[in-house]
Formats: structure tokens, C-alpha cells, sequence
């Protein structure tokens, strides 16, 4: 089954669908590893370890194209992308669709924010008219080659002009055919309920550590009604603090051996890598080159 058609699937199931959020190919990897059905990478982390920065449209859309191709390649499970603004007016919208199709995505999102954006649960955030979203999330519709592509509307209203403001932004994404609706950062369980009871589509829950949103629980979550629930940065801010104590325990004592603890073995983290899988492909092929070899000479 294709990815994308998984992804569907796992949106209309009764379960909510838990998607941790991925830092890069490596933590891509260990998420399939570990049970999970899919996942979410996001501009935050991915600003994060390619730059070192914080999240404020620094990245194009050809260096998130190229983040997410990795990704797959990775891991074979479906991956709901992060495309900003959509870089640009609806022409580049149909571009940054055709390249996350091409890079393997199975789920992306567009959201109303004026560029440059700024991380959802930041001050400052400015939102587009309503018909220039639209016509974003519309572009994005018409594009997509595969149809079981997801497409999410994001919608940052709330902070800008109210949760009722973003209720009907996101009603209007829905009636335009959006498949998935995310109200980014209500700040209290009642505007989460309003989401979740007023709109008539699949809605997604952001849990953000120390951000704007109540943080609640998957179980709590579905209860209320929501489809799904991203995790987007639990893995940053663990690496963030986990290397910083590492670094900090190196320039202490010299030595990390007071961190050993924390850390995978050698031959464990072989094992995370696939290394085994790539030695036993090459034997294959060695086996193999060597038999037509021998047949012929």
C-alpha cells in the first residue's frame, strides 16, 4: 500500500494517530524502529539541524524538499511534511507540491501565515487575507499527482484575530476539499473543544513542550475528537539537552566516560544504522558476481 494511502487510512481509524516528530534521518529511522505508524517533520527541527537556527523561514523549499527525500529514504513510513507558507504565491505552491511528491511525502501542510513565518507558538505572528490561503490550499488540491496525498490546512488565526476568525478560515479549507485541519495554538481545552465539536473534518493536535497549547495526552486528545496529534519537537529539545550535557561533561573532566551511560554501543548503534543489512547485501552480491564469473570462465 502506498504511503499516502496508509496515512488515510490511519487518519480515519477510531485510534488517534500518534505522530512523533522527526530531527533528522537518524531520529526517522529509530521512530520506525519503535512501533510507530507514521510521523512529523517540521521546519522547526529541520531549521534546527541543518542551521542551528530557530524557526523563521530561513530554509527554502528546495532545501526541504531535499530534508524530506533523506527522510524517506530512511524510513518507510509515511511522513506529514511541513511547507510553510507554501514559499511563495499559488505558482510556487504547484512547485513545492511537485517536489514533496517527488521527495515521497504522503501528507503536507499549508498554512495562512505572512511570510517570513515564525514558529506557531512565537509572538508576533501576522496571518495572510483569507482568499490568498485559499487559493494556496486550492493550488495545492489541484496539483497533486497522487490523490491520496493529504493536504492540511494550518490555520495561525487564532493568535491574530480570534479563535472564531479561525474556525471559519478553517471551514472554508474544508469546503474547498482540504483533507486534514489544524487550528495551530489555542490556548485553552475549551477552544480545543470548539475545534474539534464546530468543524466537520479531521483535526490535528500540536503538542508543543512549554508552548501556548495545553498539553494533553493522546487518549485526552481523542476523547475531545481530534484525528491525530504531533509531537514536533520532543526530539529536538531532547537532543538539544542530552549533547549539551555531553559537551559540558567533556569540557569538565575530560572525558565522556561519566556519560557512558547514556549513550548506544558501538555495536548498537550498527545495528540501529542497518549496517548488518547492508554487509549481508553485499556478500549477496559478491555471491552472486563471483557464480556468473565462474559460470562463464
Amino acid at each position: 500500500m502506498k504511503g499516502t494511502t496508509r496515512f488515510r487510512h490511519l487518519l480515519n481509524s477510531p485510534d488517534i494517530l500518534v505522530l512523533p516528530g522527526a530531527h533528522d534521518a537518524l531520529t526517522a529511522r529509530i521512530i520506525s524502529q519503535c512501533g510507530f505508524k507514521a510521523y512529523v517533520a517540521g521546519g522547526y527541527s529541520a531549521t534546527a539541524g541543518l542551521l542551528g537556527a530557530p524557526d523563521i523561514s530561513q530554509l527554502s523549499m528546495t532545501e526541504m524538499a531535499d530534508f524530506y527525500a533523506r527522510l524517506s529514504d530512511a524510513s518507510p513510513l509515511p511522513i506529514l511534511a511541513d511547507a510553510d507558507t507554501g514559499y511563495g504565491g499559488p505558482a510556487n505552491v504547484v512547485r513545492t507540491v511537485r517536489a514533496y511528491e517527488r521527495a515521497g511525502v504522503a501528507a503536507l501542510f499549508i498554512e495562512d501565515q505572512v511570510f517570513p513565518k515564525r514558529c506557531g507558538h512565537m509572538e508576533g505572528k501576522r496571518v495572510v487575507p483569507r482568499t490568498e490561503w485559499l487559493e494556496k490550499i486550492k493550488a495545492a488540491l489541484d496539483t497533486r499527482v497522487d490523490h491520496d496525498l493529504v493536504i492540511m490546512a494550518r490555520t495561525d488565526a487564532i493568535a491574530v484575530t480570534g479563535i472564531d476568525e479561525a474556525l471559519d478560515r478553517a471551514r472554508l479549507a474544508l469546503e474547498i476539499g482540504a483533507d486534514l485541519l489544524f487550528i495551530e495554538a489555542p490556548t485553552d481545552i475549551e477552544q480545543m473543544r470548539r475545534i474539534c465539536s464546530e468543524l466537520d473534518g479531521l483535526t490535528l493536535a500540536n503538542n508543543v513542550e512549554g508552548g501556548r497549547t495545553p498539553f494533553l495526552s493522546a487518549p485526552e486528545l481523542q476523547a475531545i475528537g481530534y484525528a491525530a496529534v504531533a509531537y514536533p519537537v520532543s526530539a529536538t529539545y531532547t537532543i538539544a539537552k542530552a549533547v549539551h550535557e555531553l559537551m559540558a561533561a567533556l569540557a569538565s573532566d575530560g572525558t565522556t566516560l561519566s556519560m557512558a551511560e547514556r549513550m548506544v554501543t558501538f555495536e548498537e548503534f550498527n545495528r540501529m544504522v542497518g549496517l548488518d543489512e547492508i554487509r549481508a547485501q553485499e556478500t549477496a552480491c559478491s555471491v552472486f558476481a563471483k557464480s556468473i564469473s565462474d559460470s562463464s570462465g
